[in-house]
């Protein structure tokens, strides 16, 4: 990793040296691998498990692309020190060209050498032609700026996954190609686009009999009258959106919320649906108990996210927590409302934030505080620079304030102490806050972030119990479900650990779990012969790829790789493992299913806004699953980085607003079923 050799480096940062570990400039993503991993992502190449850059400006894109697809040649003789001023020379020349690879250039001994830093223009004319073309680059992009902001269009919208290939697929038709009219977009082209999102969806349909699926309830109110349901399916294939419901006046009502449960259960399949997912409040507690009671085969379970941030709330109550808490707002309150302060921030920083905002409420604090910890140094550093002493704000009694607690050793002492004893519990909210199948790790998570709290008060019981009453208290109560045992049981990545121990509690959950799942007496009879097989690592399970496999394989993958010979007990540990715990990842866009459930509409123009709403919402799903690659991966604890980007910090999808097109529907709607 020699900076100064590639051009990459001016479009990205060294983060770790050690890790080999590099920021993107644009987007801001860290990849390990240093920076040829990061050419990929620039030059928005799907290579691995690389999510390609959003935000990279085409120019950029282009000139990666470029260095990418220029194939190696021998290196040549160095060259002399005037050989290489007059190539800087013409290169500086040709900048406003952009990067061209050079096809040969004549070295000592005639030898080939490409230069990808100085590439020279040829003696042609290609300086001008590049001009022109660097011309019509500008306009088109002045264009699509011109629409963006005549339309309203949210800056967001260029990080879509769909905004590059409209522009390929407009770049494919050549000069004179007609976009689609007003009325096209409103009739003929939606149900096109519903008909390519519905074949999507099929073949998630098909994978719920493998996997089995969660149905996941995510509720949102006004605060006064109004209050939706929004019901989407999950599997390790990808999730789907079905439908909102409008429950104002119902959202405390067990009985109707049960029914509703119901219904979108028999929607989905019975024999589909291993989980249903919802709100911890009372009323659906007490639905998901009666739709467990009336459906044996049903898991009903509260979203993890939500407790583990109840757990961190409850934690940033105690007395020096809040206080620390507080105080790290009153620097981030005070950085963040300055832009000259802001800026000069991010400069000392390396363009890291402090703040998290998309993250739920109580994880913020605590990030909030870590960055403030990770970055001391190069905060101390800032506010004692001369550009800060120099400044109108270092006199002014607000930052005098900032200042001294910066510098006050109660703070710092409070400061790593909190992030430390909070920390384990971020990182277990890190690993189930999002749509990967993270069942079988949230019971070892738990287990591990009380060890990892104990060891950090060094076994003083006075300091770590009241941490741990307050994750039992959540945990027990709240959250714990034979489910999460049952998963933890047959993760072959702990199960097999060498410092493992299966409790009774684990054991339990694992019996209740194979009770609810084997609804037959002769599965039930499969699964006690089968059940020795896995414990002792018998047959295929034993075998030198399946023991590599526990630690490489996510743990649903592991099973269908190696638990052949066991097909009954596989099926289950399949539909277990393969079940998320969190509902809060989908970062919907309440405005719009708000906009259409407040509105009276006749019939027609309902299932015209319900066609958009459905398209839009599973299109915002289907791009999340091709930022993944579709692919689920193992979970190791020791390489969890809480400081990555998290699920629920991706764009929400923009609000459908503008109900206008709804108006005199075309004739080929009105005769829609």
């Amino acid at each position: 990793m020699v900076r100064g050799r590639d051009a990459c480096w001016e479009h990205c940062v060294l983060v770790d040296a050690t890790r080999q570990k590099v920021r993107c400039n644009y987007c801001h993503r860290e990849f390990s691998g240093g920076v040829y991993r990061m050419k990929f992502h620039l030059a928005q190449i799907k290579n691995k498990d690389i999510v390609p850059c959003t935000e990279v400006p085409n120019d950029v894109r282009d000139q990666i692309q470029s260095i990418l697809s220029t194939p190696k040649k021998q290196k040549a003789p160095k060259k002399t020190k005037v050989d290489r001023a007059a190539n800087g020379q013409q290169n500086s020349s040709s900048a406003s060209g952009g990067f061209h690879p050079n096809h040969g250039s004549s070295g000592q001994h005639g030898s080939t050498c490409p230069s990808l830093l100085f590439p020279r223009p040829s003696p042609s004319e290609q300086p001008a032609v590049d001009d022109e073309q660097k011309q019509k680059q500008d306009d088109a992009d002045k264009k699509v700026a011109v629409f963006f902001f005549h339309n309203s269009v949210p800056f967001s919208a260029a990080k879509s996954m769909y905004y590059q290939e409209m522009v390929d697929a407009i770049a494919e038709c050549g000069v004179g190609y007609k976009a689609p009219s007003y009325e096209k977009l409103r009739s003929t082209l939606m149900e096109k686009v519903k008909c390519d999102v519905n074949d999507g969806c099929k073949k998630l349909r098909d994978g719920w009999r493998e996997t089995g699926c969660t149905i996941l309830c995510d509720c949102w109110s006004d605060g006064r009258t109004k209050s939706l349901v929004v019901f989407s399916v999950t599997c390790p294939k990808g999730t789907l959106f079905l439908k909102s419901v409008d429950i104002s006046g119902h959202a405390d009502d067990a009985h109707y919320l049960f029914e509703l449960l119901e219904s979108v259960v028999l929607e989905v399949g019975l024999e589909n649906v291993v989980q249903v997912m919802t709100d911890s409040a009372a009323s659906y507690v007490y639905a998901g108990r009666l739709l467990m009671a009336k459906y044996t085969t049903l898991f009903w379970s509260p979203c993890a996210s939500f407790c583990i941030d109840k757990m961190l709330e409850d934690i940033s109550k105690q007395e020096w927590v809040s206080t620390v808490l507080e105080e790290a707002k009153t620097i981030t309150h005070y950085i963040y409302s300055h832009a000259w302060i802001l800026n000069m921030m991010r400069k000392f920083t390396g363009g890291r934030e402090l703040i998290r905002p998309r993250i739920a409420r109580f994880v913020t604090n605590f990030l909030s505080l870590r960055s403030i910890v990770v970055q001391e140094d190069n905060l101390k550093h800032m506010f004692s620079h001369m550009d800060w002493m120099s400044s109108v704000y270092s006199r002014r009694p607000d930052a005098q304030n900032v200042k001294s607690l910066l510098y006050l050793e109660r703070f710092w002492k409070s400061a790593h102490e909190a992030v430390s004893m909070s920390e384990p519990l971020v990182k277990v909210l890190r690993i189930v806050d999002g749509d990967m199948p993270a069942m079988g790790y949230i019971y070892e998570g738990i287990e591990r972030a009380k060890i990892a709290i104990k060891a950090y008060y060094n076994s003083i019981e006075e300091k770590y119990m009241p941490i741990w009453d307050i994750i039992d208290r959540r945990w027990n109560v709240q959250l714990h479900s034979p489910l999460h045992a049952a998963a933890a049981f047959l993760n072959p990545s702990i199960f097999y650990g060498l410092n493992f121990k299966v409790d009774l509690r684990m054991r339990n959950g694992f019996q209740e779990a194979m009770r609810k799942m084997a609804t037959e007496d002769r599965d039930k009879i499969e699964i006690t012969k089968e059940h020795p097989t896995y414990i002792n690592a018998q047959g295929a399970l034993g075998t030198e790829f399946a023991i590599m496999g526990r630690t490489l394989n996510a743990a649903g993958d592991w099973w269908a790789g190696y638990g052949y010979e066991i097909p009954t007990l596989q099926r289950a540990a399949i539909r277990i493992l393969s079940q998320p715990c969190s509902s809060h990842w989908c970062g919907w866009n309440w405005s719009s299913f708000e906009a259409l459930h407040t509105k009276k509409r006749n019939r027609m123009e309902l299932e015209k806004l319900n066609d958009l709403v459905f398209v839009h919402c599973n299109l915002h799903l289907q791009a999340i699953i091709q930022s993944r690659d579709g692919k689920c991966k193992p979970i190791i604890f020791d390489e969890i980085d809480v400081g990555s980007e998290w699920p629920t910090e991706m764009e929400s999808p923009s609000p459908l607003l503008d109900d206008s097109w709804l108006d005199n529907l075309p004739l080929e709607c009105k005769g829609s079923p």
